[in-house]
């Protein structure tokens, strides 16, 4: 270790997640590192920091990112302040790797006027890019990898037609300037090769605090990107940005000798039947969906007209929990979704089905949420399965919620950005509890089977 150059005793950092699936995202890119970090779902007090004794980094797990920014105006200054206290010198606004949002949904923006000023540092960076998640900023813009191909995101071919937020600009500086007022520029590409970086910052920064987004390609950048952070984060700063921030400063810190160069966390071991309930859309989860009822799971479509309607919700929900717990029973893994995919006609017409129901858009995704969330809530206390998957981050919001965990830490790696994670909660019913909660964009194509099965330790 650099000891000349040792990292600072306490926690690193602080950060509130804009969606659950995104928190663990980010807390296993900090326990890959060696760094203890616990995801909590509740701001913790002083007895919650108990349990954790040696931890260094801590998240707050949240719902900003499908929140209006009345909401995130009442609910992240106090969330913010609460992770302030806690005494870090940096406090992340943890966002999508794919920078999601709107004006009126999840708003980058107005996260951004309320973390700057909590904390003192005259400059705000963000950093979107991460290598590990196939996610890549070059010259401000954003691209993606979708099944082997990359994408930029104005013409992905889900988060240009994501039903809430869809991204119809690539270009960060210009999507998130529809957000804010607040001054927003750009260190490139060029500027981070040629070690113009520095002088850029010194430029840019000044009392308005302004956005400063960071562009990263690969490993190189990524360190650089780290080391810009940390070396000019000055008496504390506020970011607003990815997983991207944590693997940026993990990268530097490993680069510089502050940590270990590997650390060992466990691959994910065989569990038997496990359950699933997912509220997401992407064409990734689809295929996963698809190659779970092709290799022994059961899958049940939850009818999201029934679920929107009160004389029928709770019968639907009913008939998919008897179905999935007698299949977990005979030894056979469940799996309940709502969608099946871009193109089902649930997400097609999800608009309409909203309104015949007589609710707003936001309003049907939280119930079909909390719908999913009730049928893994009644699987768990019908069968004693140990494992459990949520995949979508607003379905992960409601389930981790309904079951009453207060706080996970992760336990082994599945795939970049989905952990398996250990819940803690005061249920002992739900204390020990295995879950992940896995992104719509995460995964391969077997996710589901090596959550089952576990993967082969290689010889």
């Amino acid at each position: 270790m650099n000891t000349e150059h040792a990292l600072p005793d306490g926690l690193l950092l602080t950060y509130y997640g804009d969606d659950f699936t995104g928190s663990t995202d980010a807390m296993e890119a900090m326990t890959l590192s060696g760094l203890s970090t616990v995801l909590f779902l509740t701001a913790p007090d002083a007895g919650a920091m108990q349990r954790f004794p040696d931890v260094r980094c801590v998240g707050l797990a949240g719902a900003s990112r499908g929140q209006t920014s009345e909401w995130m105006e009442q609910e992240l200054s106090s969330a913010f302040a609460s992770l302030k206290a806690l005494g870090a010198p940096i406090l992340h606004y943890k966002v999508c790797s794919t920078f999601d949002s709107s004006p009126t949904t999840g708003s980058i923006g107005k996260a951004i006027e309320l973390g700057t000023a909590m904390m003192p540092a005259h400059w705000s960076p963000t950093v979107v890019g991460a290598p590990r998640l196939k996610r890549y900023q070059v010259f401000g813009h954003l691209f993606a990898i979708a099944e082997g191909v990359g994408y930029r995101l104005d013409r992905h071919p889900t988060m240009s037609r994501h039903p809430v937020t869809p991204m119809h600009e690539s270009d960060l500086c210009r999507h998130l300037g529809l957000q804010t007022t607040r001054r927003i520029a750009l260190i490139d590409m060029v500027q981070m090769k040629s070690g113009q970086a520095d002088q850029r910052v010194s430029v840019l920064q000044g009392t308005d605090v302004p956005v400063v987004m960071i562009d990263v390609l690969d490993d190189a950048t990524l360190i650089e990107a780290g080391r810009l952070v940390w070396t000019q984060r000055g008496p504390g700063l506020f970011s607003a940005s990815s997983s991207g921030l944590q693997y940026a400063l993990t990268a530097y810190w490993r680069e510089q000798n502050m940590l270990a160069a590997t650390v060992d966390i466990p691959v994910v071991q065989p569990a038997g039947a496990i359950a699933v309930v997912s509220g997401s859309c992407s064409p990734v989860t689809a295929s996963q969906i698809r190659w779970a009822r092709s290799n022994g799971f059961l899958t049940s479509r939850l009818d999201i007209k029934k679920c929107l309607q009160a004389h029928t919700r709770d019968i639907e929900i009913a008939r998919v929990v008897r179905a999935s717990t007698e299949a977990i029973l005979d030894g056979q893994s469940a799996l309940v979704y709502s969608a099946e995919g871009p193109e089902d006609l649930a997400v097609l017409g999800f608009d309409a089905i909203a309104a015949e129901a007589g609710h707003t858009c936001r309003e049907a995704a939280r119930q079909i949420g909390s719908s999913l969330a009730q049928v893994m809530q009644h699987i768990l206390d019908q069968v004693d399965t140990r494992r459990i998957v949520v995949a979508g981050g607003d379905s992960s919001g409601e389930v981790a919620s309904l079951l009453e965990i207060q706080a996970l830490t992760v336990i082994a790696s599945v795939t970049p950005g989905a952990p398996l994670c250990r819940a803690w909660s005061d249920n002992i019913r739900r204390d020990g509890l295995e879950l992940i909660l896995k992104g719509g964009q995460m995964g391969e194509e077997n996710f589901f089977g090596l959550v089952r099965d576990g993967i082969p330790i290689r010889t």
